[in-house]
């Protein structure tokens, strides 16, 4: 038998609570609406998982009975996600990662109890679909105790907060500058590489980028 990995320790002390300061939902697409779809889906009748990439990996803000590294094809992490609140600002926009399409990805899968889901989603889309920028999808992510059909936060390369591929010269301005209210970009990439190393995840863009970081004396 396979034993089922110990659990991440919660982080509430800075809950990422919807507020003031937000832009508005996008256009055509109504976060509510969203996430009643999303519960359809899903539909009640058990336990709901959640894969993770990036900073679900290392701060969780729902209560999780069970997680799982995980693997998903289809879909890549990549820094392309433009962040004007929670780690830049309108006029320095910083960057988070999103997941794409292409490739494929490791991470986490978390399992949700079906009695509290319901309130543990709406805590999350409170975090990850403020503005209704992400697309919810369900991915089947591979686990060593077998697959589970996952809730994954992708993002549309047309979405107007994806970004194409950045020059070095062009990501190191960021690194150096991005800052909002959860803190820097260079703090928000940190925290995933070292999540991921933790895991013992190899991610050659997140590694090149770290490296980068180091040559020019960010970290």
């Amino acid at each position: 038998m396979i034993a089922c990995e110990p659990m991440i320790p919660l982080a509430r002390d800075e809950p990422f609570a919807v507020t003031e300061d937000l832009p508005a939902p996008l256009p055509g697409r109504d976060p509510a609406r969203m996430l009643q779809h999303t519960r359809a889906q899903w539909g009640g009748r058990g336990d709901l998982w959640v894969f993770g990439y990036a900073s679900l990996i290392w701060r969780q803000e729902f209560e999780a009975a069970e997680h799982r590294s995980a693997l998903v094809h289809g879909w890549h992490r990549a820094l392309r996600m433009r962040s004007r609140v929670n780690r830049g600002t309108p006029q320095q926009p910083g960057l988070v990662f999103a997941l794409l399409p292409g490739g494929a990805c490791r991470g986490v899968v978390f399992r949700l109890k079906r009695d509290s889901a319901d309130a543990e989603l709406e805590r999350l889309w409170a975090r990850e679909m403020p503005t209704g920028t992400y697309d919810p999808r369900w991915l089947r992510a591979q686990t060593a105790q077998g697959e589970v059909r996952a809730l994954a936060f992708t993002l549309s390369r047309r979405s107007e907060s994806h970004l194409g591929r950045l020059g070095d010269e062009q990501m190191l301005h960021i690194l150096r500058h991005a800052s909002g209210r959860y803190g820097s970009t260079l703090q928000y990439l940190a925290s995933t590489a070292h999540a991921l190393r933790e895991r013992g995840v190899h991610d050659r863009e997140v590694q090149r980028l770290m490296a980068l970081a180091a040559a020019h004396g960010l970290l």
